[in-house]
Parts: structure tokens; C-alpha cells; sequence
């Protein structure tokens, strides 16, 4: 039995969730500690989609207690039709627990997120303007609402009815734009009724399935490169997606923890603004997309697509101490002639290995390759790691080489079974 921790190890979207889906079958916990609904995992499994926002992916095993713990910030219209959706398609929630501390996205949040947005003009960060930012703002500030307020007629009612009165000042003396009406309190109580049977201390139900033994699994949002501390700000989330962000996010301390997991691609992705040493704008990197179905499972903005850059892999090894990988979508590499990988920078004549920290530095930065010989077979249907050509083992071996860690499995499709285990 352990406690795994998995997160992205790139700019997110690696495919955490089939990742997490695989790992959540064996799993008697799967917790979920940070971000909101501007997060999505895409999970297949027996034929059907499941694209998942709030929910962890463990939902899927009616057996498994999945856990939204109080680093997460929850908008209630969101999860309830998350909720809905799969009740519809026959998936219980009932196994569903929401910690009290978790902080709720009100209407007003979402509104000055777009304002925020929509005020720096071409500076802008591009969010999902969903609200997430500035809710982790009230929650920093001491003014947010949690669910325990949520569920508290009176007191949710009074906290929001003060809130709107300050927000609507920044609202339309600031940005000169049109106030919120308090309509959406009504709402917002039918929601709290829904979701109060949801509710119960999950920092208690992790706590204790640890020490029974139990397997738990700790589902990450976002990636490393999006992190609010090291990520590349502030083209960054507004939480912790590293392995140390479990901690601060379900209430654990990180003695429990036995196995951290990065999830990565065999390329390099992106979405939005901000520097990106690898970017390929040439045939390739439509091809890639393409064939990598890259398009965001929140958004459905097209990604930017480059090669694999091991500099940010040994950068997410390092700051979330990784004990092994998970290499995705090798097959979208079948066809390639030549499979490129980053292996330092050339910062005007400098090569560095390590990541920097200041996106000036890194704007600078050209990406210094180490190419492989590429692999025309269809890999799709191996399973055996043996069995795969020469050249693609030749490809992960030469990254497990150069990031120092084990890759312990590799994702030749998107379908739950489209794995190689080694």
C-alpha cells in the first residue's frame, strides 16, 4: 500500500488524467488538493469520454472515495452539473466528498477576471477567466467564502451581500462597467442545499486512510511550469501543482507521502502566452497538433507544440523530487525522420542547463538539440516494451538518461489500456 502523488511535469495538459484513471483502479483514495475549473482532464474508458473539470478522475470506480480537499476552489453551478452529467451517464457521485475549508467562486470573481483580463490589453496572462485567480485572491486576503459559509444560510447570505458592496465598487470605479445585482444569493442557496450532503473533513478521511494502510492517490492539476512560486510567471495558475503544493492543499503533512509521478509528453506543449525555447511553427508542429488532438479539454484553444525539452523535465524532477516518469503519446512521434530533444540553452553564446527563472532570460534562450533517429511503425497496439522498434526505446531510454529517473510507463494512445508498463 502507498500514497502516490501525481502531477504535470511540463505546462499541463500531459495527460494526467488517463494517467490518474489508470493508477485510480487500484486506489482506494483519490484526492484532488488544488486549482478549480480551469482544469481538465480527458479520461476513455470502455468506449465512452469522460472530459472532468472539479471531479477526480477516481470517480469513474464507484469504489474509490474521491476527495476535493480545501486547497481547491469550487464554483457550484460547475460541479453540479460535472455532477449531473455523470449521474446521467451512470456514474455515481455518491462516493464524492468536498472538504468545508475548500473556497467557493462566486459570480463576482468571474466577472473581474475577465475585467482584469480585458484591462491589461495585449499584457494580458490568458486565464480561462473562470474566476479562479481572483477567488485565490479573496482566499489570500481573508474576505472568501468556503463551503462551511456556503452551507450556512445566514452567514453565506450576509458574507456575500458584503463582498458584492466592495466588489461592486472595484467594478465600476475601476473598470467602469455595469454592477451585479444580489439575485444570484437565491442561487446560489439551491446550490448549497445540493451540496451539503457532499460535505465532511477530508484532511480526517486522508489522514486515517494513510495510517490504515489504504492506497491514496493525489491527483495534480495544471504543471510544474504553471506553479505560482517556480512556474513561468506570471504566465502562471494561481495555486501549487508541484508535488509540495499536495501538502498545503489536502491537509497532509509530507512524511506521507511514499511516490511522486511526473507526467510528461514525448513533445512539449503550451497554451497561451509566454516564452516556449522549443516551439516548432513549421509543418512538424501542425502535425503534432493534429495528430496529437492538441486542443485544451477546458478551452479548446489549439496548443502551441515543440520537442521535448529536458531542461524543464530536470527542472520538474528536481522541484517536486519525481521517483519516476510517465512518457505520453509516443505515438503521436510515429513518422518523424528525426525526434529532436532539447538538451540545454544557448543564451547568447552561453549553454545552460538549468532552467532560468526570469522569462526576459529565457526569451533569449535557443534550444541546443540532441537528435535521434525517428520510427515510421504504428505503435498503438504494443503493449510489451520489448516489441517496441529500436529507435523509439532508443528515445525513451535517452530520456530516462538524461533526466536521471525511470520512465515506469508509456502511453502509445489515449484508451485506458494503451499503456506500456515496465
Amino acid at each position: 500500500m502507498a500514497s502516490r502523488v501525481i502531477i504535470g511535469s511540463q505546462w499541463g495538459d500531459e495527460g494526467k488524467g488517463k494517467t490518474i484513471d489508470i493508477y485510480a483502479q487500484k486506489s482506494d483514495v483519490v484526492v484532488r488538493s488544488q486549482g478549480g475549473n480551469n482544469a481538465g482532464h480527458t479520461v476513455e474508458a470502455d468506449g465512452e469520454v469522460y472530459k472532468l473539470h472539479l471531479i477526480p478522475s477516481g470517480i469513474l470506480n464507484p469504489q474509490t472515495l474521491c476527495i476535493i480537499g480545501p486547497g481547491v476552489v469550487i464554483d457550484p453551478k460547475v460541479i453540479l452539473e460535472e455532477i449531473d452529467s455523470l449521474e446521467e451517464r451512470g456514474i455515481t457521485t455518491k462516493n464524492l466528498k468536498i472538504d468545508p475549508r475548500a473556497h467557493v467562486i462566486m459570480p463576482y470573481h468571474i466577472v473581474l477576471d475577465g475585467l482584469s483580463e480585458e484591462a491589461r490589453g495585449k499584457t494580458d496572462i490568458g486565464t480561462t477567466k473562470r474566476g479562479i485567480g481572483p477567488c485565490y485572491m479573496d482566499k489570500s486576503e481573508r474576505s472568501g467564502i468556503r463551503i462551511c459559509d456556503l452551507i450556512n444560510k445566514d452567514l453565506f447570505v450576509e458574507k456575500a451581500k458584503q463582498n458584492l458592496q466592495i466588489k461592486n465598487k472595484i467594478i465600476t470605479r475601476i473598470y467602469d462597467a455595469e454592477p451585479i445585482s444580489d439575485t444570484f444569493i437565491e442561487e446560489y442557496l439551491g446550490y448549497a442545499e445540493r451540496l451539503r450532503h457532499y460535505v465532511a473533513d477530508t484532511t480526517y478521511l486522508v489522514y486515517n486512510s494513510i495510517k490504515e494502510g489504504k492506497d491514496v492517490l493525489f491527483e495534480g492539476a495544471q504543471g510544474t511550469l504553471l506553479d505560482l512560486s517556480i512556474g513561468t510567471y506570471p504566465y502562471v495558475t494561481s495555486s501549487y501543482p508541484i508535488s509540495g503544493g499536495v501538502c498545503i492543499g489536502a491537509g497532509i503533512g509530507p512524511t506521507m507521502i511514499d511516490e511522486c509521478i511526473g507526467i510528461a509528453k514525448a513533445y512539449t506543449t503550451r497554451v497561451g502566452k509566454g516564452p516556449f525555447p522549443t516551439e516548432l511553427f513549421d509543418e512538424i508542429g501542425e502535425t503534432i497538433r493534429v495528430k496529437g488532438n492538441e486542443y485544451g479539454t477546458t478551452t479548446g484553444r489549439p496548443r502551441r507544440c515543440g520537442w521535448l525539452d529536458v531542461v524543464i523535465l530536470k527542472f520538474s524532477v528536481r522541484t517536486s523530487g519525481l521517483t519516476s516518469l510517465v512518457l505520453n503519446k509516443l505515438d503521436t512521434m510515429s513518422g518523424l525522420k528525426t525526434l529532436k530533444i532539447c538538451i540545454g540553452y544557448d543564451k547568447n553564446g552561453e549553454i545552460i542547463t538549468e532552467f532560468p527563472a526570469s522569462l526576459e532570460e529565457l526569451a533569449l534562450c535557443k534550444p541546443v538539440y540532441e537528435e535521434l533517429p525517428g520510427f515510421d511503425e504504428d505503435i498503438t497496439k504494443i503493449r510489451n516494451y520489448e516489441d517496441l522498434p529500436q529507435n523509439a526505446k532508443n528515445y525513451v531510454e535517452r530520456i530516462e538518461e538524461l533526466c536521471d529517473v525511470k520512465i515506469s510507463m508509456i502511453g502509445v494512445g489515449p484508451g485506458r489500456d494503451q499503456n506500456i508498463l515496465r
